[in-house]
């Protein structure tokens, strides 16, 4: 046993060094809190916008220009992480940043040689450097080792790794794996075979010097040299390293996918930090509707534009949306967004005049109309053709998309009322400059709107009148719905619009797959200069625009020439669905005061008239408390002032009493719900109001 003084001696020296030890750590621990790694360059990356299974649509650079896209371990080949590690740091996976036996071994052979043929730089030291950009000095090394070493305490070897890959230069401005596979290779990481990935676990050693796309002998060289290194450690068979010498390496740079460019675009600006954004397009069908736009752009005026939408009613996420021909146009003015730009719909808007004349209980399917000449106040509406055909049904009148009719329902209906109905439903008509409330014009086209607006409105119908945002992001969710139509007035106006014929020469393949009719409405606005087609389905809306961005009139490309044929290629793009359809309409007649609508005394669009007929209570958006303790509603009066008696009453379309004296009569409700009162005069005239009974 050692004297009790030696023992000393060692209780202070073991003391010594463990407050040395004690020391040291606190130095590092206080070092790391004060200088933590520097990871903004991990922050700066370029925004990748995908489609809804995650395949890239359009890439964009990062603040400096760079193509950087994030990667992990996850995203590439296990092939390419063997390769690697075992040309660039084979102890990765024990050291703790710095590899002393990598050290001495490069300071032996550049001591040898006399000059650096060698270097120890682990992978983490290269993400440091990576992370933290110095000229190559011996301190810079210095520096490294130690940054090195603080990545190794702070994180675990995947993540450094990671860092690795989504850093690392590939000649220019491609930064990281992913950018490199795609732009050199035109694969993901994960599809990388034997001499692809040697070839990127070349490429990061001299960036500029390896470029394939300038100097492909030596990148040829370069993958050869990992190639027979990694056989040496047995990471490769010789076969496998020989049939990947035999292959060529890349001699182009590749240019990243862009499709969707507008709806990108917008999306990057609006979530701006997400490097990622998940889209509801549909890749295979966007990349088809491009095709077709740019194939039916061709048959335009080189300065005419086109937007297509498509939507999926079920969930009203949107799988093809393109803005124009081509976003790099500047002929065709392709960087103006047309799904968005707000023009005149034309007749576009027709079905829903005559949607809230069923609900108002002005029109039924099968009334007799009069298409004839007629002056509201000094304003005289013609037909596309110039001529009109007298007596029809409401029916025949929208399949036709005659003028006057529809301007006569929305007379009925009341200009400011189908405004207000429509912007309830999310749907935004901006009006001419200087009008301050929309008139009678608004059922010609009158107003502007824009194709995402429309195709909204138009997906309704087959949601039985039920309206909500489009969804464009798989993350996004689905608005609240607004009811714009009853579920009767919809299936009404979808039936009649399944009747529409298709365009001459058209033959849908859906059709000849056994799926079910389209719902067509057409408009063309004043002048020709633009021509739209709704397209309806039980599961898909197609919305299409076509003219020229600045305004100009294209004469003879209206709706049905010019939008309706790209429409009905756009359908049979999608897959054949066996959904219900709406119609055809029932042939019943309807009642005795809706069998027939002519033109009688009308007045110019604008404020109400104290003659004219108004529902004075309820009014719309009222919650009325009409429920008794036992749930059953209580009495109420509903009241109206003007119009000429006798006055009939209708609770969702529905006839419960006329006063042939009186402007008021009593209602009982049924129950709780939301219910729409109508009160119609003896000259056709209504007035309504939704309300919520509690």
């Amino acid at each position: 046993m050692a004297p009790a003084w030696v023992r000393n001696v060692w209780v202070r020296r073991a003391g010594v060094a463990a407050a040395g030890v004690a020391v040291l750590m606190g130095t590092a621990l206080l070092l790391d809190r004060l200088f933590p790694p520097p990871l903004g360059r991990l922050a700066d990356l370029s925004v990748t916008v995908t489609d809804r299974k995650g395949q890239p649509l359009r890439v964009f650079t990062n603040a400096a220009g760079a193509w950087r896209l994030p990667a992990t371990v996850d995203d590439v080949s296990p092939l390419f992480v063997e390769l690697l590690l075992a040309y660039e740091d084979r102890r990765f996976e024990s050291h703790a940043g710095v590899d002393p036996l990598a050290v001495l071994r490069a300071a032996g052979q550049n001591l040898g040689a006399g000059r650096v043929v060698s270097g120890a730089s682990t992978i983490t030291m290269q993400v440091a450097r990576l992370l933290e950009p110095r000229p190559r000095t011996f301190s810079a090394k210095l520096i490294e080792a130690a940054r090195a070493a603080q990545l190794e305490w702070r994180y675990g070897k995947r993540d450094i790794l990671g860092m690795y890959l989504t850093l690392a230069p590939y000649g220019g401005n491609i930064e990281g794996i992913r950018a490199a596979s795609l732009m050199l290779l035109g694969k993901a990481p994960a599809e990388l075979d034997a001499a692809e990935a040697a070839l990127l676990v070349s490429l990061p050693q001299s960036p500029s010097h390896l470029r394939p796309d300038r100097y492909p002998e030596r990148a040829q060289a370069a993958r050869d040299k990992v190639l027979d290194r990694v056989a040496e450690s047995g990471a490769l068979s010789p076969k496998a390293v020989a049939e990947a010498k035999s292959l060529p390496v890349p001699s182009a740079r590749l240019s990243l996918p862009s499709h969707a460019p507008h709806l990108a675009d917008r999306l990057r600006r609006a979530n701006p930090g997400q490097p990622e954004i998940v889209t509801t397009i549909d890749g295979t069908l966007q990349q088809a509707v491009e095709a077709l736009g740019r194939r039916a752009a061709e048959t335009l005026n080189p300065q005419a534009g086109l937007a297509v939408l498509v939507v999926d009613n079920r969930d009203r996420s949107v799988l093809a949306y393109l803005g124009s021909p081509n976003a790099l146009d500047e002929t065709r003015q392709g960087p103006i967004d047309m799904v968005r730009a707000v023009r005149s719909p034309g007749s576009a808007l027709k079905p829903f005049i005559y949607g809230l004349g069923f609900d108002d209980g002005i029109i039924h399917p099968l009334t007799q109309i009069a298409d004839v000449s007629t002056r509201f106040g000094d304003w005289a509406p013609r037909n596309f053709d110039r001529s009109f055909t007298g007596d029809l049904t409401v029916m025949e009148a929208l399949q036709r998309s005659l003028n006057v009719p529809a301007v006569l329902v929305l007379d009925r209906v009341g200009p400011l009322r189908f405004a207000e109905a429509l912007r309830k439903a999310g749907a935004r008509l901006v009006l001419p400059g200087g009008t301050t409330l929309p008139g009678l014009p608004v059922a010609l086209g009158g107003a502007s709107i824009s194709l995402w607006d429309m195709t909204t409105l138009y997906s309704g119908l087959s949601r039985d009148g039920l309206v909500a945002p489009l969804r464009a992001r798989m993350d996004e969710p689905g608005g609240a719905e607004q009811r714009l139509l009853s579920a009767t007035a919809a299936q009404q106006v979808r039936a009649i619009l399944e009747g529409s014929p298709p365009p001459p020469g058209v033959v849908q393949a859906q059709e000849l797959r056994g799926s079910g009719p389209v719902a067509l409405k057409t408009g063309t606005s004043y002048g020709f200069r633009d021509a739209w087609a709704f397209g309806v389905t039980g599961r898909y809306t197609v919305g299409v625009w076509v003219g020229r961005p600045d305004g100009t009139p294209s004469p003879d490309h209206y709706g049905r020439n010019t939008a309706a044929p790209l429409l009905f290629e756009v359908f049979d793009r999608l897959p054949a669905e066996r959904g219900r359809p709406a119609g055809p309409v029932r042939n019943e007649a309807p009642p005795e005061l809706l069998r027939h609508l002519r033109p009688g005394e009308v007045e110019l669009a604008g404020p109400r008239q104290t003659d004219r007929l108004r529902l004075t209570f309820p009014v719309s958006d009222m919650v009325l408390e009409a429920l008794g303790p036992d749930g059953k509603g209580e009495p109420m009066t509903l009241t109206a002032a003007g119009g000429r008696r006798p006055l009939s009453w209708l609770i969702d379309g529905r006839r419960i009493a006329q006063s042939p004296i009186a402007r008021d009569v009593v209602w009982r409700p049924d129950g709780p719900g939301v219910v729409r009162v109508t009160v119609l005069d003896a000259d056709g005239r209504s007035d309504s109001a939704t309300v919520e009974i509690r």
